[in-house]
């Protein structure tokens, strides 16, 4: 079945004053509609080339299959990372989370002045991401740019931090610090400790 545009789990205006509705319409409506439709548009043009053996441009599609599918997946989460400040976002991690972040980056401040750094600094457009290396057992802060360059395979997102203009430029314009430190009022943890939890469980139990 073709890939769907998942639904916003809050209105537009939930986000409000950290992100703007107007920002939040354009993002969620026209972006991360477009990397659907160009994965829908890259998995067809693939499954055509498989039915004629055809692959004189597989080296375009697979690139717009990691590409647009990566969008997807990382705006997926990216909406469910956030929640309206005091109706589930702000705040700090708990419980194990809140352990795990202790024991791979000594504090929870260090945690998030490493992932606003790192993110602050991916060149052009990008994300900040903070991964579950299943190799490591270990929590780990990643750098994006695109969508899909600089990964490490193994590592699954928890957290993502969009910085692609389009995120923030209509409210900070060229501030993206402000827009990052921002967000950490409206950070949904529980939603991240749900990730690490189904991570961390599904992973230990396939060792």
């Amino acid at each position: 079945m073709p890939h769907e545009l998942p639904p916003l789990p809050y209105p537009y205006n939930a986000l409000e004053p950290f992100i703007d509705e107007q920002t939040l319409h354009l993002h969620h409506d026209k972006h991360h509609q477009g990397y659907v439709a160009g994965l829908n548009k890259a998995e067809e043009e693939l499954a055509k080339a498989r039915a004629t053996s055809d692959y004189a441009l597989i080296k375009h599609w697979e690139r717009e299959l990691a590409f647009h599918g990566s969008g997807h997946l990382l705006h997926s989460i990216y909406w469910t990372n956030l929640a309206p400040a005091g109706q589930g976002g702000g705040g700090e991690p708990s419980g194990d989370l809140a352990a795990q972040i202790a024991k791979d980056f000594t504090s929870f401040e260090a945690c998030k002045k490493q992932l606003i750094a790192a993110t602050n600094a991916v060149e052009g457009s990008g994300w900040g991401v903070l991964a579950w290396n299943k190799l490591t057992n270990s929590l780990m802060i990643l750098q994006a740019e695109k969508h899909q360059d600089l990964t490490v395979w193994g590592a699954v997102p928890l957290l993502v931090l969009d910085v692609w203009e389009h995120a923030y430029y209509v409210k900070y314009q060229n501030k993206r610090p402000d827009y990052t430190n921002a967000l950490f009022n409206i950070i949904n943890w529980n939603d991240v400790a749900q990730r690490f939890a189904d991570v961390a469980q599904r992973f230990a139990a396939a060792r």
